[in-house]
Parts: C-alpha cells; sequence; structure tokens
C-alpha cells in the first residue's frame, strides 16, 4: 500500500473510531476505575470485547506477514511511568483518548490536561537525548536482563519468530481469556440483577 493509501485509511479509521469513543463515551480509565470502586462494568466490557477484535486482527496480519509489530524492552522504567501515567490518568479524570474528546467539546480542565502531557512528552524527549534508564542503552537487547532492570519481550510477532507458531494461535488464546472475563462479568450482573429482581 502506498503512504497516500496508509495515511487515507489511518484518517478513515481515525475518524470512525473518533466518533465511536465520542458518541459511546468509552475511556479506558473509567473501565478499570468503575469496575474496581463501582462494581459497573459498562466500560469493562466494551474495553474486553474491543481487546478480544483488535488481538485477533493483529495476530491475524501478524501470521499472513502483514503489520507492523512494536518491539521495545520493558523493564522497571516502563512500570515505573507507567504507574506515573496511571495516577495522571485518575487526576485528570480520563485517559488520553477522552481527553481528547472532552478537549474537543470544549472542557477545559480536558484541555489542561492535553498540554501537561505534551509539555511532560516534550521534557521527558529533551532528557531521553542525555541519559538512558538503565544507563547503558546496550543493555536494552529484547532479552531478560536482571543486572539492568529489563524484563525483556515477547509479543506475538517475537513468538512466532522463536517458536515457529503462528501468531493467531497466540491471539485465539489470548482472546478465549478475555471472553472468560467477559463472562464471568456477565454472570455477574445477571446474578445482581436477579437479586434486585
Amino acid at each position: 500500500m502506498s503512504v497516500l493509501g496508509e495515511c487515507l485509511v489511518a484518517f478513515l479509521f481515525g475518524s470512525i473510531v473518533g466518533l465511536l469513543v465520542q458518541r459511546s463515551r468509552f475511556c479506558n480509565t473509567a473501565a478499570l476505575r468503575d469496575a474496581m470502586l463501582f462494581k459497573t462494568y459498562r466500560n469493562t466490557k466494551a474495553l474486553l470485547v474491543s481487546m478480544m477484535i483488535l488481538t485477533l486482527g493483529f495476530t491475524g496480519f501478524m501470521t499472513i506477514g502483514e503489520g507492523k509489530a512494536m518491539h521495545f524492552d520493558v523493564g522497571l522504567n516502563q512500570v515505573v511511568g507507567l504507574f506515573l501515567f496511571g495516577i495522571g490518568m485518575v487526576l485528570a479524570g480520563a485517559c488520553t483518548v477522552s481527553t481528547w474528546v472532552k478537549a474537543g467539546e470544549g472542557n477545559f480542565g480536558a484541555v489542561w490536561a492535553l498540554l501537561f502531557t505534551f509539555i511532560g512528552m516534550f521534557l521527558f524527549s529533551l532528557l531521553w537525548s542525555f541519559m538512558y534508564w538503565p544507563p547503558a542503552p546496550a543493555a536494552m537487547t529484547g532479552e531478560f536482563n536482571l543486572e539492568a532492570l529489563q524484563l525483556g519481550y515477547a509479543n506475538a510477532s517475537t513468538l512466532q519468530e522463536k517458536t515457529g507458531i503462528p501468531a493467531i494461535y497466540f491471539g485465539i488464546l489470548q482472546f478465549l481469556v478475555l471472553f472468560a472475563i467477559y463472562k464471568a462479568i456477565r454472570r455477574k450482573e445477571q446474578r445482581i440483577e436477579n437479586e434486585i429482581t
């Protein structure tokens, strides 16, 4: 596919997803927060369904040799960074996706959250030029390295390369796990509905 074709597909896909997110009020933060704090699962079920669809889609593309899987090391630095990002999402009251939607709707708090997201990313890009964590970039090989606090990486693409098993099988396995969680939530909701009636 040409660069122009990829841009058009990305624009079309992004527009459809943006419309769906705006109309559904979908939010990754709410999907987890509401399930843990309020025992409501509307967004959680939507998140699980989207993960199931994406899992089969991505692993299907990888199986036939298409797609561009991301390869990056996972280490203690990512764990700390994601924890801080999660705190920021909770304080902002939304995930990055729904923050964009709220900002587009005129929510001034969301505009501030996006502004400081950009400032944080810019400052990080400046620091990344001068220092690495772990200090030696040579430690980031994608393999487990306890001394450098790196856990390596394993996605469906690398598992396919290392084992020879098509990525779709790993996708189906993940799909079944997500579907089991979805069914458990549905059973819990039905039990609560039966108790109320």
